[in-house]
């Protein structure tokens, strides 16, 4: 590695944020790219380690000690190039990952981890100021097509390898704007979607043809895809919510936090909010947490996201409620490293302000004689374990009433839409209601399955990296061969030999 002693002379250093008062003001994003001096100096703590844990911590197999090398030398393109040979949009990942290559960094076992996320990030953004990102269409076709349900990552992912194996693709979307849970799911303050429409453009420019406002099976035949085209992949991700059926449940003011969150996605885009995101109409018209007293259920990232929107709505409080314990302050003695660490997480959302409390089982939905939400009833549970098995008891003494005029139901998601355009593709479900493919294949052999649709509810990096190699699977099964890349090629490190 170009400074040996790196790891020795420099602290971690992350991205600065914007200042709160400042932020909640708007939707801009929070976090802010490094500059050229730290992204150096960060790069500068990759220890030359042997064997590089970050490359099986990261779902996408990247090549990080390479790319951080690269940036120490101040090789930019020679960065960007190798960060970009695993990763069809750091753009995307440089934001919103939970960056597992960081809890499997070798230096994490007694130090503050390589600040992978925040480099990569500064790659990408330099990438594009320099214009190593441009359109790289295929000299030849190969004369197949290929549909793809479904523009979130995965899509998108599997759509950018197609496109550059030569072959036609085209991307339906039922919403109107490309993206996925990108666009309507993940906050401005996260992701501004600037940073979507930039990629869009150079992948309309390699000649990928995007359809919004086409929901198959509604307004586009689903046999008409089968017959039309070579190949067919489902990316429409995991899109039915987990609900909460306690009485009070129907109360005006109980809303999933996808309603709430794409809502104010379509306000900042200057979009009408008559429909949602998947093109329903909305039931209870606008939510706004605007005076309210806000209750979120579920303590992930969603419940986070509801937790920053609210913020900026200028909510009376926030109160984010989780069902199971606390975690703990430092990483579990359960999750070892290299293992993703059971630990507590504090987002920038819940910095701006928010009460965080666990251990809480939601019983009720109160309202008034107008049928509108005005308290939930919770109770403080116990935890245990018995014959294996996770358990918990309710303390009765502990029953009680919270002020509540809009409840947010951020608790996951549980499977696809069971839409009649699955029967009619001829696929078939798991035991979670997930869509059953061996090597991204359905028992239809024209229709492959990618990201949380074939995995269930995961990461936006794991969506990637699945609409990367059911890309390979399509190209294999459509030509007998594929030179595209595999993940388990890269996680050899081959890279090394390429970029020395």
């Amino acid at each position: 590695m170009g400074k040996t002693t790196g790891f020795i002379e420099f602290d971690r250093d992350i991205p600065t944020k914007r200042n709160i008062n400042e932020r909640v003001r708007d939707y801009l994003e929070v976090e802010e790219t490094l500059s050229k001096e730290k992204a150096v100096e960060q790069s500068a703590r990759c220890m030359d380690c042997g064997v590089p844990f970050c490359h099986s911590g990261c779902p996408l197999g990247n090549i990080i000690p390479e790319f951080n090398d690269a940036v120490y030398q101040k090789n930019w393109e020679l960065a960007y190039e190798i960060l970009a040979s695993t990763n069809n949009f750091p753009e995307f990942t440089g934001r919103i990952c939970p960056a597992p290559c960081e809890s499997s960094c070798v230096l994490a076992i007694n130090k503050p981890a390589v600040a992978i996320e925040a480099i990569e990030r500064f790659i990408i953004e330099k990438a594009y100021e320099k214009g190593y990102v441009k359109a790289n269409p295929p000299e030849v076709r190969t004369g197949k097509t290929v549909t793809i349900i479904g523009s979130g990552p995965a899509g998108l992912a599997a759509a950018s390898q197609l496109n550059k194996a030569g072959h036609s693709v085209t991307v339906f979307e039922r919403a109107d704007a490309i993206g996925g849970l990108l666009r309507y799911g993940i906050p401005d303050f996260k992701l501004e979607k600037k940073i979507i429409d930039r990629r869009l453009k150079t992948m309309k420019a390699e000649g990928i043809t995007f359809k919004t406002n086409a929901n198959v099976g509604v307004n586009v035949r689903a046999k008409d895809l089968i017959e039309d085209f070579d190949a067919v992949l489902l990316c429409g991700g995991s899109t039915v919510p987990r609900d909460l059926n306690i009485k009070g449940r129907e109360l005006k003011g109980v809303h999933f936090a996808m309603e709430f969150l794409s809502q104010q996605n379509k306000r900042n885009a200057h979009k009408t909010l008559k429909n949602d995101h998947a093109g329903r109409s909305y039931q209870q018209g606008e939510i706004l947490a605007t005076d309210k007293k806000v209750v979120v259920i579920g303590g992930g990232d969603t419940g986070s996201d509801c937790v920053g929107t609210s913020n900026r709505h200028k909510a009376e409080s926030v109160t984010q409620i989780e069902l199971m314990p606390m975690p703990p302050q430092e990483r579990a003695e359960n999750t070892p490293w290299p293992n993703w660490p059971m630990m507590l997480r504090t987002s920038s959302s819940h910095e701006e302000g928010c009460e965080r409390t666990w251990s809480i089982l939601t019983k009720e939905f109160v309202g008034n004689e107008k049928g509108e939400l005005t308290g939930v009833k919770l109770v403080d549970i116990a935890w245990k374990v018995e014959n294996g098995k996770m358990g918990f008891e309710e303390d009765p003494s502990t029953e009680r009433i919270i002020p509540c005029d809009l409840a947010l139901l951020a608790m996951g998601f549980l499977h696809p839409e069971r839409a009649e355009m699955l029967e009619e593709l001829g696929v078939v479900l798991d035991e979670r209601g997930n869509i059953q493919a061996q090597n991204y294949q359905t028992q239809n052999p024209k229709v492959f399955a990618a990201g949380d649709m074939r995995r269930g509810q995961s990461l936006v990096v794991w969506a990637i990296s699945e609409g990367r190699e059911a890309a390979r699977e399509i190209d294999l099964h459509l030509m007998g061969e594929s030179n595209l890349e595999a993940k388990s090629v890269s996680k050899l490190n081959t890279q090394r030999l390429t970029f020395a």
